[in-house]
């Protein structure tokens, strides 16, 4: 008898160590379910209701880029079914908005546009909720694309949890690397509405407009005729939101030096008129 009890407890201890191994090897996974996803447009809806928005279609797809439930608002162009998952899907294989890959292809890496089942536009966000992504929101038809992205934030939000999000730290190094080439700490991932960018410039720059971000702007070092106000000459859209100029008429004039902070608000011409040398300067844009 007794050696028939220690067979079995080895054979139980056996068995747990089995199951205990097979549970390290795996990881519980949250994904979101069709409820959730008839949430999620229901609060970009009452959100496209409240701010006057126009139709639209809201796609909501898992975390496998599957889609779950889509809702295409009255007056919404035909395309927009398929541009609204593919800004979903984009957002959640890649488990980041999409206005990232938009801006970085804007900024020169036309490569990315080769990417397979992959739709670079502003309008998709990832639903992330305690820490872990559950799905991805494509909102397309909006009165803009800055107007897409806020239906989709809106529409996350009724899932995710607000205290989930990551602690960003970056490294002396990452930041003077960042600095070095002019680069974007932060880039408003999980839906933020704020981005970081460690700036750098050399010599003078166009005018500016940005009719969403309010630019908040620490010098780091260097020293720069900075122009605010007036009027941006010969304005072009150069993405939603924002214009270049080749320069301002009027306004006022300051020299930035080391430590200096200025707020620039949306809608407000700025200008790096000149620079003297290496300028290096914190940009905070706050939507």
């Amino acid at each position: 008898m007794k050696h028939t009890i220690t067979k079995i407890a080895l054979v139980f201890l056996a068995v747990v160590s089995a199951v205990a191994a097979a549970s390290a090897q795996t990881a519980d996974k949250r994904s979101i379910t069709l409820d959730g996803a008839r949430s999620v447009i229901a609060a970009a809806k009452s959100y496209a209701a409240k701010n006057n928005a126009p139709g639209g279609v809201i796609a909501v797809v898992d975390d496998g880029g599957n889609l779950v439930a889509l809702e295409r608002l009255d007056g919404t162009f035909t395309a927009g079914a398929n541009i609204s998952i593919g800004k979903a899907r984009t957002a959640a294989m890649f488990k980041k908005p999409t206005k990232f890959f938009e801006d970085v292809i804007k900024n020169g890496r036309t490569s990315m546009v080769a990417l397979p089942d992959f739709t670079p536009l502003q309008g998709g966000v990832p639903i992330v909720v305690d820490g872990q992504m559950v799905g991805a929101v494509g909102v397309s038809g909006a009165a803009s694309a800055a107007q897409d992205e806020e239906l989709a934030i809106a529409g996350a939000a009724a899932l995710g949890d607000p205290k989930s999000a990551a602690v960003s730290f970056y490294d002396s190094k990452s930041v003077a690397d960042a600095f070095d080439r002019g680069s974007v700490l932060f880039d408003g991932a999980g839906g933020e509405n704020y981005m970081v960018h460690a700036s750098r410039r050399e010599k003078a720059g166009q005018s500016e407009v940005h009719t969403l971000d309010t630019d908040v702007i620490y010098v780091l070092d260097g020293t720069a005729t900075f122009v605010t106000g007036g009027k941006s000459v010969d304005p072009k859209m150069v993405a939603a939101n924002e214009f270049r100029g080749t320069m301002i008429d009027g306004g006022e004039t300051r020299q930035l030096k080391k430590g200096d902070v200025i707020i620039v608000p949306r809608g407000t011409p700025h200008w790096f008129k000149q620079v003297d040398g290496v300028f290096k300067y914190y940009v905070v844009k706050v939507r």
